[in-house]
């Protein structure tokens, strides 16, 4: 395998590992999150770290697992340190894929993250991405 080849996937793992939320008391953990920019037969396409403003609609997509009953978690969309939206969506077994969107504003370039909380209000992961003009 290339030097290149071996970087990227090295940075794939070590990116997708940050991302990853810990075990609550509960035992409640986020198994993967990511962002993108639509789902399709319950899968995220279009993911990316990166996206231009010319994107009118973004989606976080993540899969939780160890929930014991129905339980819930809450997407928390942040700009900079402005939230800008709180979604609370239902887990309702043990494995559940799940997602919120947020519409997108030309005026918010720059940093964002999106913070999944616990239904006690815990963060148990953090996905961080980059909204920019298209001629960056």
């Amino acid at each position: 395998m290339s030097r290149i080849a071996l970087f990227m996937l090295f940075s794939v793992a070590f990116s997708m590992t940050a991302a990853m939320g810990m075990d609550t008391e509960d035992g409640l953990k986020v198994d993967a999150v990511v962002i993108c920019t639509g789902i399709e037969a319950r899968s995220p396409v279009g993911t990316n770290s990166q996206f231009f403003e010319t994107q009118e609609r973004l989606y976080c997509y993540s899969v939780i697992l160890g929930a014991a009953s129905p339980d819930t978690i809450t997407h928390v969309w942040i700009f900079g340190e402005d939230e800008k939206a709180r979604v609370r969506l239902p887990i309702k077994s043990a494995s559940w894929r799940t997602w919120s969107s947020k519409k997108m504003m030309t005026s918010w370039s720059g940093a964002w993250r999106v913070e999944i909380e616990d239904d006690g209000g815990r963060v148990i992961a953090v996905r961080e991405f980059i909204y920019k003009p298209l001629e960056e």
